[in-house]
């Protein structure tokens, strides 16, 4: 998409800081979004060790009866 207003060879500094700002602005939302992907896989290694640690008691629990 050129600009056919411009003369050739002078950058429109409005458009560079265009697309810093949207660029600065898709930052943080990708920012906030991994936080909340990584809770996940904390939740699920939660689970894991308490299932881990009901199996070896019950296997203790059996094997002391």
């Amino acid at each position: 998409m050129a600009n056919n207003q411009a003369p050739q060879g002078n950058n429109d500094p409005a458009g560079s800081t265009q697309m810093f700002r949207a660029f600065v602005d898709e930052g943080p939302q990708s920012r906030q979004a991994a936080p909340a992907a990584s809770s996940g896989p904390r939740i699920g290694l939660i689970v894991g060790i308490v299932a881990a640690v009901v199996i070896v008691a019950a296997v203790a629990w059996l094997a002391l009866k």
